[in-house]
């Protein structure tokens, strides 16, 4: 019998090795799987390479830096792949001091590059960011008039995904925004960790509400939070 939930955080987050790519959906704090991210750090993975929207918020007085500020604090990340770092966070003075190598890319860009991976394929033309910085070392080709660059697939080790419902095949669905990352990300990593708010009986899903299918999850872990109402 298939059976992906896991009993423990220390069951979830097991065999995470250093040097991995932790794939972390979320805009903002939408979609993020916040539960997994504080598993993370008390698991130790060090040496990381973390593909996220944003590298951490800003500094704000009076409240604590949130868990990927806190990975980058203790010296776990190597890298950040990602379409934003605040000049005003713990991300920001590292890269600024030269203690983390950053990666920036156009938030489309970053998506279709994750999107690319877990479809299959390996690369794309974009015109985004032809001309400028993001192009230097990158394949050029003209398409219909306008220049555009080559961007490899971007998959991952990890990817640590938050979703709103899960039955025990792995079977997951969103809630409105929190589609953000989570659907690509699930897809373009070796392993696929989720946290979900509510554990669903196979068949409780309809067909249409998958978002993302079992085939792409590996463990789920049961953190009850919110109204398990179940979509339409």
């Amino acid at each position: 019998m298939i059976d992906k939930f896991v009993r423990s955080m220390a069951e979830a987050m097991a065999g995470i090795p250093d040097g991995a790519t932790v794939m972390m959906p979320g805009f903002g704090e939408v979609g993020a799987p916040n539960a997994l991210l504080e598993g993370l750090i008390e698991q130790g993975a060090t040496d990381l390479t973390l593909v996220i929207n944003s590298a951490g918020r800003m500094r704000v007085p009076g409240k604590p830096p949130n868990a990927v500020a806190r990975l980058i604090d203790q010296g776990r990340v190597r890298k950040v792949i990602t379409s934003f770092v605040r000049a005003n966070s713990v991300a920001g003075d590292w890269v600024r001091d030269g203690r983390l190598q950053a990666e920036v890319i156009p938030q489309g860009t970053l998506a279709e590059r994750i999107r690319a991976a877990g479809a299959g394929i390996p690369a794309f033309f974009t015109p985004t960011g032809a001309g400028t910085l993001i192009a230097e070392g990158k394949e050029v080709r003209e398409y219909q008039g306008r220049p555009c660059i080559l961007e490899e697939a971007l998959p991952g080790d990890v990817a640590l995904i938050e979703a709103w419902m899960a039955d025990r095949w792995g079977n997951l669905t969103y809630r409105e925004t929190g589609q953000n990352f989570n659907p690509i990300m699930a897809m373009a990593a070796k392993l696929t960790i989720v946290q979900t708010h509510n554990a669903v009986d196979l068949g409780m899903l309809p067909a249409n509400a998958i978002h993302t299918p079992g085939i792409y999850v590996n463990r789920v872990l049961h953190l009850p939070v919110g109204d398990p109402v179940l979509p339409r």
